[in-house]
């Protein structure tokens, strides 16, 4: 609904036309918020509708290659939420589906669009901390999991749901592919999951090598209950920059107790608003502009090949090299 009311109220240019889920409550009420635009219990209705020119895909990541496929099938341009898909065979499904069709595929990495993250990549650029050294992104989140993200066959886990940003986070800055990664995981806060399932973990530790040299380390948690924590550091070879904090805007109160207090970081929604309406609108300005989005099907793909990577490092206790590693500079 974020993208929706985006769609619907602040992208110039764009309309929402209709909307699909089939739970018949959450359809109902997301089209009469958006002002009784056409709704769909079958997504495939929707993509035969007429007035439907390109499709937003908000679905669990198990459904995402067979709904992407679906609408460059019929030539309607998609925007894919992150985790792009299951494993890189669904990637490399959807983007030959895209390019066969000539059809704008743009992945949800909002991150790249928000103002603080584009700052920073354009100092590291000029050279402002010399050549990058290490790259951390954390992601802590307050709220638990939702019931059928237990299943890692379904969801893949943490890794994807949480860290999908984190990890092209730091293959953005460091310019470079993942060449080798290590991860440990457990579940610290979740203990519903234990006895069906085992594998769930809601804390991630992964620490990686890049084809350039360069390396990286990531932190994902789910049930933190402290606030929602999103921060980046980037070491170069002669300085640092630093990216977001706990502090929700400037106010601090002092109180009689001598205690310094200030409101923290809430929820991701709010944190990162104007950076998934930039990215609404580059979707926009890519299909009229007839030209590829600034993040693509590649960018999806490396991102999941790293998670199924971490996922088996965590399972195997072991390092996992990635096969596709490559050391071309990225855009």
């Amino acid at each position: 609904m974020i993208h929706a009311r985006n769609f619907a109220r602040l992208v110039p240019g764009a309309g929402v036309a209709a909307v699909s889920d089939p739970v018949v409550d959450a359809r109902v009420a997301a089209s009469k918020e958006l002002g009784g635009v056409s709704e769909y219990a079958d997504y495939r209705a929707l993509l035969d509708d007429v007035k439907v020119d390109a499709v937003l895909i908000a679905a669990p990541t198990a459904l995402h290659c067979e709904i992407a496929v679906a609408a460059a099938e019929r030539g309607k341009h998609v925007f894919c939420e992150k985790p792009m898909a299951m494993n890189p065979a669904e990637c490399d499904t959807m983007i030959a589906a895209a390019e066969k069709t000539g059809i704008v595929f743009q992945i949800g990495f909002m991150r790249r669009f928000d103002e603080s993250f584009r700052a920073a990549y354009e100092q590291v650029q000029a050279g402002e901390i010399g050549e990058v050294v290490l790259v951390k992104s954390c992601t802590h989140g307050p709220t638990y999991p939702k019931p059928w993200m237990f299943d890692l066959a379904q969801s893949n886990g943490p890794l994807a749901e949480v860290c999908s940003h984190d990890i092209d986070t730091v293959r953005w800055f460091t310019g470079s592919e993942f060449a080798e990664v290590y991860a440990i995981a457990g579940n610290y806060r979740t203990p519903e999951a234990r006895a069906s399932y085992p594998d769930f973990y809601d804390q991630v530790l992964l620490s990686a090598r890049f084809a350039n040299g360069s390396q990286g380390c990531i932190t994902g948690a789910q049930g933190v209950q402290y606030a929602y924590d999103s921060r980046v550091e980037i070491i170069g070879t002669h300085g640092l920059i630093s990216i977001g904090g706990l502090n929700a805007g400037t106010t601090v109160v002092c109180t009689r107790e001598k205690e310094l207090r200030r409101p923290a970081v809430v929820s991701w929604t709010g944190l990162y608003r104007d950076a998934y309406l930039a990215e609404d609108v580059e979707f926009i300005n890519a299909i009229r502009e007839e030209r590829s989005a600034r993040v693509t099907g590649r960018d999806g793909r490396a991102a999941v090949a790293v998670v199924n990577a971490g996922n088996r490092s965590i399972i195997e206790r072991t390092p996992i090299s990635l096969e596709c590693a490559s050391s071309t500079p990225l855009s």
